[in-house]
C-alpha cells in the first residue's frame, strides 16, 4: 500500500489553494478513500490491554487489518510495548513518520496535542468517534491535512467492508 498525499484525493474534494473546508472529509468515499491510501497510523491515547476499551480494541483491529499501528500513549508511563510494537511517548520519535494520526481523547484536549501534530506533518488527522474540534480541524486542514472527525474507524472499515 502506498503512502497517502495530501493531493491524492477523489477530485471532488480537490481543494483550492484557500479552500481548507475541502480537507474536511466526511462522506463514505472520502472516507474509504483515505482507508485504501493510509499504511501508518500513529495512536495517540492508545490504551494497553489491560485497561481495555476502544482505545485499545480499535488499534487492534486495525493491526489485523494490515495498518502499521504506532502507539502513542497519553498515560501508563510503566508501559513500553502496546499491541506488540514499542511505545512512543511524542510523535517526534515516530520514524517513519505516520500517515495518519488518529486520534482517542477527549474533545477537549484535543488543543493539546495541535503543535505536536502539526510539527510530525501528517496526511490526515483523525477524531475517533465522539470526538470534535472545529479549531484544531480547522488548523490541521489550513496545514494541508485531511481531517476526518467523529467516525470510528472499526465502523468505517466493516462498512467498506476492508
Amino acid at each position: 500500500m502506498e503512502t497517502l498525499d495530501r493531493n491524492d484525493m477523489p477530485s471532488k474534494v480537490t481543494p483550492g489553494p484557500d479552500d481548507w473546508r475541502a480537507r474536511l472529509l466526511d462522506t463514505p468515499e472520502q472516507i474509504d478513500h483515505i482507508l485504501q491510501q493510509v499504511k501508518r497510523v500513529a495512536v495517540i491515547g492508545i490504551k494497553p490491554r489491560e485497561v481495555g476499551g476502544p482505545a485499545h480494541t480499535v488499534p487492534a483491529y486495525m493491526q489485523q487489518k494490515g495498518f502499521d499501528i504506532v502507539p502513542v500513549p497519553v498515560y501508563y508511563p510503566e508501559v513500553t510495548e502496546i499491541l506488540g510494537v514499542p511505545v512512543h511517548r511524542s510523535l517526534a520519535t515516530v520514524d517513519p513518520a505516520a500517515d495518519m494520526v488518529q486520534l482517542f481523547r477527549k474533545s477537549e484536549d484535543i488543543p493539546g496535542h495541535v503543535e505536536e501534530i502539526l510539527a510530525a506533518e501528517p496526511s490526515v488527522v483523525w477524531m475517533q468517534l465522539g470526538i470534535r474540534n472545529a479549531e484544531a480541524a480547522e488548523r490541521f486542514a489550513r496545514a494541508g491535512m485531511l481531517v476526518v472527525q467523529d467516525r470510528c474507524t472499526y465502523i468505517e472499515l466493516e462498512r467498506a467492508k476492508r
